[in-house]
């Protein structure tokens, strides 16, 4: 079986060691994604998981796969009423779909970072 790697470009893959997707057909594993940008991450965990989704669905893309083909989301937020505030902003991206879900309250590696969000999808 063939697998192929995906960056987004950030210097941090190269650093860890890590992708930001593998497509290992049928699947495509997106690695967790935290909501930064150029760098930058806003204040809000509703912005944070908003650019996280961004940024995941634009690796699904590179993979083949779009946001429809997500069978499995895990969330890690690091304070449990961001359940609350997150919820409706994966909706927006998987209220047709529904896919399975995890939320996670736990400790982050960045102070700045609230939300990180991980999918598996299958490949289209």
């Amino acid at each position: 079986m063939t697998r192929t790697l995906i960056s987004s470009g950030s210097p941090f893959e190269e650093v860890a060691g890590y992708s930001r997707a593998v497509v290992q057909a049928p699947w495509v594993f997106v690695s967790g994604t935290s909501g930064f940008k150029d760098g930058q991450i806003a204040d809000s965990e509703v912005e944070q998981a908003d650019q996280a989704l961004q940024t995941i669905a634009a690796a699904l893309d590179k993979a083949g796969s779009t946001m429809a083909d997500v069978v499995r989301v895990v969330v890690y937020v690091t304070d449990a009423s961001y359940f609350q505030t997150v919820g409706p902003v994966l909706g927006k991206y998987f209220k047709a779909t529904k896919p399975a879900n995890t939320t996670i309250v736990c400790g982050l590696v960045d102070p700045r970072m609230k939300v990180e969000i991980e999918v598996t999808a299958l490949k289209a």
